[in-house]
C-alpha cells in the first residue's frame, strides 16, 4: 500500500515491508557459508527469513549454519540428500513463507542495501513485474574484487534481449515474487540429472522473462565468487549447460523472430567456445568455433588478431620488466564489503553496429510482448549424453531430442519440478 507525499498534502509514503525469503543452497560450503550468511543478515531490509538447504554436504556446513541459527532466529536449516542446486532451491521455495524469494549461493556476498532496493523497486510496480535483478563484481576467495562484470541492463519485457545478453549473470542477483516462481515451475533439476548442471539459473530466468516484466537496478550489489571447486569453475559443464538451456528455450518459444534466435545462438556458442577453451577440450572448442564461423565468419579473423595482439603485449611487458630489473608491481585490490558505497553503473560505449543490433532485439521484444501468451511446457531429457545434448544447436538442427511430459497454462501453480 503506497500513499504519496508532497509539500501540498503532507501525506507520508508508507511502503510495505513484506517478508523476503532468502534461499541459500549449500553443498560443502564451509569455507564461505558464514561470510555469505552474514551478508544476508546484515541487510538494511531486516524482515527476512534465511532458509539454508544443505544439499547432502559432507563437511561442516550444517554445524556452522546451526551455530549461526542459535544467534539469529531468522536462519532455518533444511537438510536433504545430494540432488543438485536446482532441487535445493526448489526445496527452499516450497518451504518459504514470504511473498518475495531471493536466491543467494553459499559462496557469494550481498551488499547491505541489495534487498531493500529490490523490494522498493517491485513495490512501486504492478504484479506483471515479477522480479528485479542487480549487477555484480567477480570476487576471489579473500572477498577481493577481481573485476566488474557486465554493464548492460534492460527492463520490462526482455526475453529476446536476455537470450543474447544474459543480463542477470549469476544465481545471487535475482529477487522474484514467490507465486511466480511456483507458477513457472521453479528450477529444472533435469540438467544436473544429465550431468550438465551449471546454468539452471539462466533456464529459470528465461522462463520468467518469456512471460513477465523484469526490473533492473544498475548497481553492483553482488559479489559473485569464482574459485576452484565451485560450479562455475567446471568450464566444460558450464559450456554444455548453456547450449542446452538456450536450445530448450528456443524450442519452447517458436514465436521468437528468426533474427533474435540467431543472435541468441551465436552469443551462446561464443560463451561455450571460451568455456571449452578454459577446459582445454580441443575437440569441443574446434567444433564450436566451426559452428560460429559458419554463422559469423569474421569471428575467426578477430580471434586471430586478438591472439596476436596479446602475444605482442606479453612480450612488451616481459621486455619492460627485464629492462627495469625488477618484478612487476603488485596489484592492490579493494574488498567487497558493506562499507562500499554502490553507485549507478553507466552503460558501455556502443558502436553503431551494436546499437542497431540492440534495437532489432528490442523490436523483437516489443513484438513478443504483444503475442498471446505461449503455453508453458515441461520437458525432460530423452537418453542424451555427451555431445548429443547440444549437437542440434551446433548444427542448426531444429529437431529437439526432448519429450514433452506435461503442459500447463498460466493458471497452474506448481509444476513437476516442485515436489
Amino acid at each position: 500500500m503506497i500513499s504519496s507525499s508532497n509539500e501540498d498534502d503532507r501525506k507520508t509514503v508508507h511502503l510495505p515491508r513484506p517478508l523476503v525469503s532468502v534461499v541459500v543452497p549449500a553443498f560443502n560450503a564451509s569455507p564461505y557459508i558464514e561470510r555469505t550468511l552474514r551478508s544476508a543478515l546484515q541487510q538494511t531490509y531486516a524482515n527476512l527469513e534465511v532458509i539454508v538447504v544443505d544439499d547432502g554436504s559432507t563437511d561442516d556446513t550444517s554445524r556452522l549454519v546451526e551455530k549461526m541459527a542459535r544467534v539469529d532466529s531468522r536462519i532455518r536449516l533444511l537438510s536433504t540428500s545430494n540432488r543438485g542446486v536446482a532441487a535445493a532451491r526448489n526445496t527452499g521455495i516450497l518451504a518459504s513463507s514470504g511473498p518475495y524469494v531471493a536466491f543467494l549461493d553459499a559462496d557469494d556476498l550481498w551488499h547491505s542495501t541489495k534487498i531493500e532496493k529490490q523490494v522498493n523497486a517491485l513495490n512501486r510496480l504492478s504484479q506483471e513485474w515479477a522480479a528485479a535483478y542487480v549487477l555484480h563484481y567477480i570476487i576471489n576467495k579473500d572477498d577481493e574484487i577481481v573485476c566488474p562484470r557486465g554493464s548492460d541492463v534492460a527492463r520490462g519485457y526482455i526475453y529476446a534481449r536476455h537470450l543474447t545478453f544474459k543480463y542477470v549473470g549469476n544465481g545471487s542477483a535475482l529477487l522474484v515474487r514467490r507465486d511466480v516462481a511456483l507458477e513457472i515451475g521453479g528450477f529444472d533439476p533435469s540438467y544436473a540429472a544429465a550431468g550438465i548442471g551449471g546454468c539452471e539459473d539462466l533456464d529459470f530466468e528465461l522462463r520468467l522473462a518469456a512471460r513477465y516484466l523484469i526490473e533492473s537496478i544498475p548497481e553492483r550489489l553482488v559479489g559473485y565468487r569464482q574459485h576452484p571447486g565451485n560450479m562455475s569453475s567446471n568450464h566444460l559443464q558450464m559450456g554444455q549447460s548453456a547450449l542446452e538451456v538456450v536450445r530448450r528455450s528456443l524450442v519452447a518459444n517458436p514465436q521468437l523472430p528468426q533474427y533474435a534466435a540467431r543472435s541468441a545462438t551465436i552469443a551462446t556458442l561464443k560463451f561455450a567456445f571460451w568455456e571449452f577453451r578454459h577446459a582445454r577440450n580441443t575437440h569441443l572448442s574446434l567444433l564450436t568455433l566451426w559452428s560460429i564461423s559458419r554463422r559469423e565468419p569474421a569471428f575467426f579473423v578477430r580471434l586471430i588478431l586478438k591472439k596476436g595482439l596479446r602475444v605482442i603485449q606479453r612480450c612488451h611487458r616481459l621486455v619492460s620488466t627485464t629492462a627495469n630489473g625488477g618484478d612487476p608491481p603488485q596489484l592492490i585490490r579493494s574488498r567487497f564489503d558493506q562499507d562500499r558505497v554502490p553507485s549507478s553503473v553507466e552503460p558501455p560505449n556502443a558502436t553503431a553496429q551494436s546499437q542497431r543490433h540492440l534495437m532489432r532485439l528490442t523490436e523483437a521484444d516489443v513484438e513478443l510482448s504483444s503475442f498471446p501468451e505461449p503455453e508453458q511446457r515441461g520437458w525432460q531429457l530423452s537418453g542424451m549424453t555427451g555431445n548429443a545434448l547440444f549437437w542440434s544447436i551446433l548444427t542448426d538442427d531444429s529437431s529437439a531430442p526432448l519429450i514433452e511430459t506435461r503442459s500447463h497454462t498460466r493458471s497452474a501453480h506448481v509444476s513437476p519440478h516442485l515436489h
